[in-house]
């Protein structure tokens, strides 16, 4: 019988296929060409901007996140100690994010197929930092270091990479949510942006410098109508704040690679869902208030039209990360100078069939045995787009990309782990 663990992370996933032509590559040029240079100029002269003045507040607030406790011949074994690789050709890998939901799945599957792994986290409280706290501990029980700290602390930066040569980096770091963009807008900015620019230029400087995978979005497609969204739309306008620092974010890390030889592939994750989720998502949200009695809120788009999302179990998305990494190409730069043309790849990685979110609620309904109150109203102007649907056939050729986990089954698996982590009697809630 699989354990609780097992039954809660992914299995390892299997090896994948290498394919590393150059047609990809004159593909993406030829899309970074065809967006409007002033909209490209613009924004990145924005993200810069908005980079210096975040960083700028941040410090002068009180240093709230750097003053985590760190440092000490302790504390730096334990951060060699999980470094270590545990297989022949293993890696050694930074998960920014760990604690977090992708990054908490990420992190185990690779320690279990036997790479090193280093986590890092700053803990925030945009949700429940004890559900991050409780990742934390799982992650520690299987000899995981999740370091408390901020990408934008420099020191602590220049530290790990000077106690670790990590060959990549997992960037999984964030702040999420497209609608809380509109209540704390400096927080998307302090952590998309200039805790990105933080991260590529303590990488840019290492030696070795090490391949970097990141989460972008796809957010980024914004009021992009043709679909299914392929890598190769526009993403030149964003619907909200949250999906405009992503797409800074592309920009930026394309500005890396082409100066410093940093081989970068950024993922664009699809409405991803599952145990140890994150509480704002709306499959989360559904559970809790089905649960407890309350209404839940449904919204619909332009003539009544019902929104869907390209929903991708966690799984799914974990074998897509472990791919982007396995077939990652070498940085090119040392010591901050390029030696020579870097690999530079996004991705989608969906589960490619759209589901109504009515149908959503449907499923949660059978799976907790309980009816929900609902309420329709007209969807907000707050950044929501009516519609995402993913063409992974780029992430498929390239790595064997192939989701496998319908919505039926992953909100089963959901479901049980919820009513488990949350302390629910069977008989309480059927």
């Amino acid at each position: 019988m699989p354990s609780l663990e097992d039954e809660l992370f992914p299995s390892t996933p299997g090896k994948f296929k290498i394919d590393r032509g150059h047609n990809i590559n004159r593909q993406f040029h030829r899309c970074f060409a065809s967006t409007s240079t002033m909209f490209i100029w613009a924004l990145f002269l924005i993200a810069l901007t908005a980079s210096y003045l975040s960083f700028q507040s941040f410090v002068d607030s009180g240093n709230r996140y750097f003053t985590a406790s760190w440092g000490g011949i302790q504390w730096e074994k334990q951060i060699r100690n999980s470094a270590k690789t545990n297989r022949p050709g293993g890696m050694s890998v930074l998960v920014t994010g760990a604690a977090g939901f992708i990054g908490s799945h990420v992190s185990l599957a690779l320690k279990k197929r036997g790479d090193g792994v280093v986590g890092l986290d700053n803990f925030n409280n945009y949700y429940d930092p004890s559900l991050k706290k409780a990742r934390q501990s799982l992650l520690h029980s299987q000899a995981i270091l999740v370091v408390e700290g901020d990408l934008n602390d420099v020191k602590l930066m220049a530290k790990l990479f000077d106690l670790v040569a990590f060959t990549h980096v997992m960037h999984l770091a964030a702040q999420a949510g497209v609608r809380y963009a509109m209540e704390n807008p400096s927080s998307y900015v302090h952590s998309n942006i200039a805790g990105l620019v933080t991260l590529l230029e303590t990488c840019k400087s290492a030696n070795p410098q090490p391949a970097i995978v990141w989460a972008s979005s796809s957010s980024v497609y914004g009021l992009n109508d043709k679909v299914p969204f392929s890598e190769l739309d526009r993403t030149d306008q964003p619907a909200s704040l949250y999906a405009a620092t992503k797409k800074a974010g592309e920009e930026i890390t394309h500005t890396y690679n082409h100066i410093y030889g940093l081989a970068i592939t950024g993922l664009r994750f699809f409405t991803v869902y599952g145990p140890w989720g994150r509480p704002d998502m709306a499959y989360f949200s559904f559970t809790r208030n089905i649960l407890q009695g309350k209404t839940i809120t449904i919204y619909r788009g332009k003539n009544k039209a019902d929104l869907a999302r390209d929903f991708t179990y966690i799984d799914d998305i974990v074998k897509g990360c472990l791919g982007s990494l396995d077939t990652s190409g070498r940085s090119t730069g040392s010591g901050g100078k390029k030696r020579g043309p870097a690999q530079y790849r996004n991705f989608n990685l969906g589960n490619t069939t759209p589901v109504k979110v009515p149908t959503l609620v449907n499923i949660l309904e059978k799976h907790l045995r309980v009816k929900a109150k609902r309420k329709i109203m007209e969807m907000p102007g707050n950044g929501d787009v009516p519609y995402t649907h993913a063409n992974i056939s780029l992430a498929r050729r390239e790595f064997g990309y192939k989701p496998t986990t319908d919505l039926q089954t992953g909100l089963k698996k959901f479901v049980r782990w919820y009513l488990s982590y949350y302390g629910y009697n069977r008989k309480d809630v059927w």
